[in-house]
C-alpha cells in the first residue's frame, strides 16, 4: 500500500502495565467510530501491521491497545512514540453533511491558475477561519479554507479545487529562506 492510502489516527504515548499494553493519543477526532482490528505503525519509514487483541477508549482522545504477540513491557517499549495509521478504506464513511474542513487533510489541491499544489498536510483552526497547509515548490504554504476560494470538493477522489487570490503563493515563494 502507498502512504497516501493510510490515515494517521494517533501515536503511541507510553506503555501501560507490565503485560505489553500501550497507550495511544488520538489525533483523529472521533476515535469511538474506528474499527481497531489491526493498525499500522510507522517503523523505518514503512507501515508495519499490528493485530489488535483488545482496545479500550478511556477518554475522548486517549485509549489503550493490546497487540497480539506483544506480551511484555519490553516488547511494547520499542513502539512508544510511533505514529499509528489505518488504511483509508477502513476509515468510517461520512455523510456529506458531516464533512468538515478538518477532513480535508490528505486531499490533493488543484488551483485554477497554478495547477497542482500538492496534498494538504494539516488543517489548522483559528477563531475566524481554517487554514490549510501544503508543501508547494519546497515551501510551506498556508491558505484559507473559505467558500470564496473553494470551487469544488470531490470527497470520493479526495481532491480540492480552489481559486486562490492572486499573489498569495508568490508571498511564500519570494521569501529568501
Amino acid at each position: 500500500m502507498k502512504s497516501e492510502e493510510f490515515v494517521e489516527i494517533g501515536f503511541i504515548t507510553k506503555t501501560h502495565g507490565l503485560k505489553g499494553d500501550i497507550q495511544i493519543a488520538f489525533t483523529y477526532h472521533e476515535p469511538e467510530k474506528l474499527k481497531m482490528n489491526s493498525v499500522f505503525l510507522e517503523i523505518n519509514g514503512k507501515k508495519v501491521p499490528y493485530f489488535v487483541d483488545s482496545f479500550k477508549l478511556s477518554q475522548q482522545t486517549t485509549g489503550y491497545l493490546k497487540f497480539e504477540d506483544i506480551d511484555h513491557i519490553d516488547k511494547a517499549q520499542i513502539l512508544v512514540k510511533r505514529k499509528v495509521f489505518l488504511p483509508l478504506k477502513m476509515m468510517p464513511k461520512k455523510k456529506k453533511e458531516e464533512f468538515t474542513f478538518k477532513d480535508l487533510e490528505g486531499f490533493s489541491v488543484l488551483d485554477k491558475i497554478n495547477g497542482d499544489l500538492g496534498k494538504i498536510l494539516s488543517v489548522r483552526e483559528y477563531p475566524q477561519q481554517f487554514l490549510a497547509t501544503v508543501n508547494y515548490q519546497e515551501k510551506e504554504v498556508l491558505f484559507p479554507l473559505s467558500d470564496a476560494f473553494i470551487e469544488d470538493i470531490d470527497i470520493e477522489n479526495r481532491k480540492l479545487s480552489v481559486n486562490l487570490p492572486e499573489g498569495l503563493l508568490e508571498v511564500y515563494l519570494d521569501q529568501n529562506n
